[in-house]
C-alpha cells in the first residue's frame, strides 16, 4: 500500500511549535517515501472549534511549506460515520449508557490513601463500572445518551494481537502487545459518545484514519497510551491498523510541554516577528529544506 499519513489539528487556537514539528515530520516522511500527506480538521467539538482558528491553520501550514494530496477532511462532515458505528457497536452489545458526571465518578472511586493517586489511564480518571451493572443493552439504541465501551464485553469478542510502532526519525518500528487484564485495568470502560455530541476522539480518529486510507500515524508520544483504545476499537470494527510513530514532544525551557495557551509560542506571532519556515524548522529540530 502506499505510504500514506496526516495531520490532525483541532481548530481551537493557534498551532504552536509542537504542531509545527508533528506536521513537518510528517510531510517530510510522506514526501520522502513517494507517499500522501493529508489534512483532516478535528472540529468535532463545536462548542470550542472556531472557523478563524481552522484558516489559521491552513495560513501556518502553507507558510511552514506544507501541502496537502486532497481536499481537508472535516470530521463535522462525518457525523452520519460515527452514528453509524455507534449502532454497529451497540447491536455487538459492547457499549452501555452511563449518566454518571465526573463528580459522580470520583465519589465512586473513593478517596486514595494519602499519597496515592487516583487510577487513571489514557482517558482519564479509570471509570468504576457504575452504570456497565444497571445498562440494559437488549433494547433500542438509546439517542442522546453518553456512550461507554464495556471494555471487558470488547476483549471477549476480539483478539487485541500486536501494535507495530516506533519512533519516527530514525523509522524503526517494533511490536508490543497488551493482555485483555491490562486493557481493563488501565484504560477501563472509555467514552465513546457524549451526550452533547455524537463520536469522541477515539471513535473519529479511528474511522477517519480507515476512511482516508492512512497507513502510517505520526504522532506525538502522549497519545502513546490511547494507541491500544484505537487498536481495540479497529479489530472490534473489522478496520486496519496502521503503524504507529510516536514521536517526541516539543517543551518549553521548563520541561513542560506546549499547549494551545502558549501563545508565546504561535506559529502566527513567529510568522509576525519575521521568522523564516527554516527558523522554525531549527527551532524543533529538523533538517532545513533543499
Amino acid at each position: 500500500m502506499r505510504f500514506t499519513t496526516r495531520f490532525a489539528p483541532s481548530p481551537t487556537g493557534p498551532l504552536h511549535l509542537g504542531h509545527a514539528y508533528s506536521a513537518l515530520l510528517a510531510h517530510d516522511m510522506a514526501r520522502a517515501a513517494g507517499g500522501q500527506f493529508l489534512l483532516r480538521i478535528e472540529d468535532i467539538d463545536t462548542t470550542r472549534s472556531r472557523p478563524v482558528w481552522e484558516q489559521a491553520i491552513y495560513d501556518d501550514l502553507r507558510w511552514l511549506g506544507v501541502t496537502w494530496d486532497a481536499p481537508p477532511l472535516r470530521q463535522s462532515d462525518r457525523i452520519p460515520a460515527y452514528l453509524d458505528a455507534l449502532h454497529g457497536l451497540w447491536n455487538e452489545r459492547v457499549l452501555f449508557p452511563c449518566t454518571c458526571s465526573r463528580r459522580d465518578v470520583l465519589g465512586a472511586l473513593g478517596a486514595p490513601q494519602e499519597g496515592a493517586a487516583l487510577p487513571s489511564g489514557p482517558d482519564g480518571l479509570i471509570y468504576p463500572g457504575t452504570c456497565r451493572h444497571e445498562a440494559d443493552r437488549m433494547g433500542a439504541f438509546p439517542d442522546g445518551a453518553a456512550l461507554r465501551l464495556d471494555m471487558e464485553a470488547a476483549m471477549g469478542r476480539t483478539d487485541f494481537g500486536f501494535i507495530e510502532t516506533g519512533e519516527p526519525t530514525n523509522h524503526t518500528a517494533t511490536t508490543i502487545s497488551h493482555s485483555a487484564k491490562d486493557l481493563r485495568t488501565d484504560v477501563g470502560d472509555i467514552v465513546l459518545s457524549r451526550k452533547d455530541f455524537i463520536g469522541s476522539y477515539h471513535l473519529s480518529v479511528v474511522l477517519d484514519d480507515a476512511f482516508q486510507g492512512v497507513t502510517h500515524v505520526v504522532r506525538g508520544a502522549d497519545l502513546y497510551d490511547s494507541t491500544k483504545i484505537h487498536v481495540v476499537l479497529q479489530r472490534l470494527m473489522g478496520l486496519p491498523t496502521p503503524t504507529y510513530l510516536h514521536h517526541r514532544l516539543i517543551r518549553d525551557d521548563t520541561g513542560k510541554r506546549l499547549a494551545k495557551r502558549d501563545d508565546a509560542r504561535a506559529i502566527s506571532k513567529y510568522r509576525a516577528d519575521g521568522c523564516s519556515p527554516d527558523d522554525i524548522r531549527a527551532m524543533v529540530g529538523l533538517e532545513r529544506r533543499d
